[in-house]
C-alpha cells in the first residue's frame, strides 16, 4: 500500500515575509531597518484600506451614490486614513525600481502627514531617500510587501496586519539584542500583566509606553472576553452591560521619551484604530516633564527601564509624587513605584515590572519605602518571574501589582512563584 504524502502546514505569512525582508537588510543596522520596514507595512495597510473604499466611491452605489471619491470627508467618516494619488501603493510600486524611489517615498509620506494631521503629524518615518539604503533592495521590499493584502476588510478582520507587525516588532528586537529591549517587552509578559489586571473599561496609562504593546493587549483582552456580546466587568458597580467595542471601554494615555520609539507606538495603535490622541512625547520623559500630570488612571500597565540611574533624581528630591519617602538619585525604581501611585484613582490598580531586587533592596531609604506601601495596604500582589524572559537585562524580574482602595484581601500580599512555570516558545 502507498505512503499518502504529507504536506507540510503553510508558513505563516508574517514568518515569510520577515526571512525574505530580513534577508534585503544587507549591511543595514536592525535599529534602522525597522523603520524602513514597519514604515512601508504600514503605508501598505492604509493604502490598501483607502483603495478598497476609494473603488465603492467610484462605483457609486447605495449609500456611496453620489460620493466623490477625492473628498477627504468620505474617508474620515468611515475611520479610514484618506491617502493622496502620489501617495498610493499602487502609484509608488510602479516606481519601485526607480533610482528615486527613496525620495518617492518620503514625500509619500509627508504628503499622507499633511492630509491626516489628527493623529499622523510627526509619526511617519522619512527615511528612504538615505545613501545607505540600497534603493534595489528598497524596491524589492516594495514588490515583497506587495504581496500582502493587509489593510481591507477582509484582512483587518483576521487581523493580518496585527500579526504582522508584532511579529516584525519582536524579530527586531531581538536583532537588536540589548536595545531592543527599549521598545518592545516579550508578549507573554505583556499577556500575563494584562490578564491579572482586567481592564474592562476606564482609563488605560502607561509612562513608559515604548512600542504601545499594553494598549494593544488591552484591546485584545477586551475583545476576547467579549465573545461578540455585552459584558459585566467585576469592577463595573452599577451592573450595566458594557459595550464590546474596545474603544466604547477604555481610554488610552501614553509617554514615551524616545522619539522613535513614539513613533513606531503611534503606528502601532493607528493599525489597530486605537485613538492615540493621548500618547504623548517628550525627551524629558515622566520625571522631568509629566505629560499627564492630573490623571488619575483606573489601571496603569507598564514595563519601566530597570535599575535606571539616569533618571534626573536628584533634581527631584522634594518632589510632591514621593508620598511615601524621597527615591534614591542613583535608582529610579521606587521613583516608578511612586509615580504610578500618583496616577492611580481612588479604586485604581496598576502591574508592572521590576528587578527582582526590587522586592529586598534596602539601599538609599527604599526599605523605609517599602514597609510604607505594605502598612497602608497597597501592596496586592507579587509575581516571581522566570529568568531570561527579557531581551535587553538578564536581571531577573517580577511583576508587582498596587490596589488602591482594596475590598478582599485587606492586610495581606498575595505571592506567586512562578520561576519554574511556561516553556521558551
Amino acid at each position: 500500500m502507498a505512503k499518502q504524502k504529507t504536506t507540510e502546514p503553510e508558513e505563516p505569512l508574517e514568518k515569510k515575509l520577515w526571512k525574505t525582508a530580513d534577508k534585503l537588510r544587507k549591511n543595514m543596522d536592525a535599529a534602522e531597518y525597522k523603520h524602513v520596514v514597519l514604515g512601508l507595512i504600514f503605508l501598505k495597510y492604509i493604502s490598501d484600506a483607502f483603495e478598497e473604499l476609494h473603488q465603492l466611491l467610484l462605483e457609486g452605489k447605495g449609500e456611496y451614490e453620489g460620493a466623490d471619491p477625492e473628498d477627504r470627508n468620505e474617508y474620515i467618516a468611515e475611520k479610514v486614513f484618506y491617502v493622496p494619488p502620489s501617495s498610493r501603493w499602487t502609484w509608488l510600486q510602479g516606481r519601485a525600481k526607480l533610482p528615486t524611489i527613496g525620495k518617492d517615498i518620503d514625500d509619500a509620506m509627508d504628503a499622507i502627514e499633511k492630509d491626516n494631521p489628527t493623529s499622523l503629524r510627526g509619526v511617519l518615518p522619512k527615511v528612504y531617500a538615505q545613501e545607505k539604503l540600497d534603493k534595489a533592495s528598497l524596491g524589492s521590499l516594495i514588490d515583497l510587501i506587495s504581496t500582502a493584502t493587509l489593510g481591507t476588510k477582509e484582512a483587518q478582520g483576521k487581523d493580518v496586519l496585527g500579526r504582522v507587525f508584532e511579529y516584525f516588532l519582536g524579530e527586531f528586537a531581538l536583532a537588536e539584542g540589548k536595545k531592543g529591549g527599549q521598545f518592545y517587552t516579550p508578549g507573554s509578559v505583556v499577556k500575563l500583566l494584562v490578564e491579572m489586571l482586567e481592564p474592562y473599561e476606564g482609563r488605560v496609562f502607561d509612562p513608559c509606553c515604548g512600542s504601545g504593546g499594553m494598549f494593544v493587549q488591552s484591546e485584545k483582552f477586551i475583545k476576547a472576553h467579549s465573545r461578540g456580546e455585552p459584558l459585566r466587568s467585576p469592577n463595573n458597580r452599577n451592573g450595566k452591560s458594557l459595550s464590546t467595542n474596545p474603544a466604547d471601554r477604555i481610554s488610552i494615555y501614553g509617554q514615551e521619551s524616545n522619539q522613535t520609539t513614539w513613533r513606531l507606538c503611534k503606528m502601532n495603535l493607528a493599525i489597530r484604530g486605537i485613538d492615540s490622541s493621548n500618547v504623548k512625547w517628550n525627551n524629558e520623559g515622566s520625571f522631568l516633564n509629566d505629560a499627564h500630570r492630573d490623571l488619575k488612571a483606573d489601571f496603569i500597565i507598564a514595563n519601566p527601564p530597570f535599575n535606571d540611574s539616569d533618571w534626573s533624581g536628584e533634581l527631584l528630591q522634594t518632589d510632591g509624587r514621593w508620598q511615601y519617602g524621597a527615591p534614591p538619585a542613583g535608582n529610579a525604581n521606587y521613583a516608578w513605584i511612586q509615580h504610578f501611585l500618583y496616577h492611580l484613582a481612588p479604586n485604581g490598580l496598576a502591574g508592572f515590572v521590576l528587578s527582582k531586587g526590587s522586592l529586598t533592596t534596602k539601599s538609599g531609604g527604599e526599605f523605609e519605602i517599602r514597609k510604607a506601601l505594605i502598612d497602608n495596604d497597597l501592596l496586592e500582589c507579587v509575581v516571581n518571574l522566570p529568568t531570561k524572559l527579557f531581551l535587553n537585562t538578564q536581571i531577573p524580574a517580577c511583576l508587582w501589582f498596587l490596589r488602591r482602595g482594596k475590598a478582599v484581601r485587606k492586610g495581606e500580599v498575595l505571592f506567586v512563584d512562578a520561576r519554574n512555570m511556561g516553556h521558551l516558545a
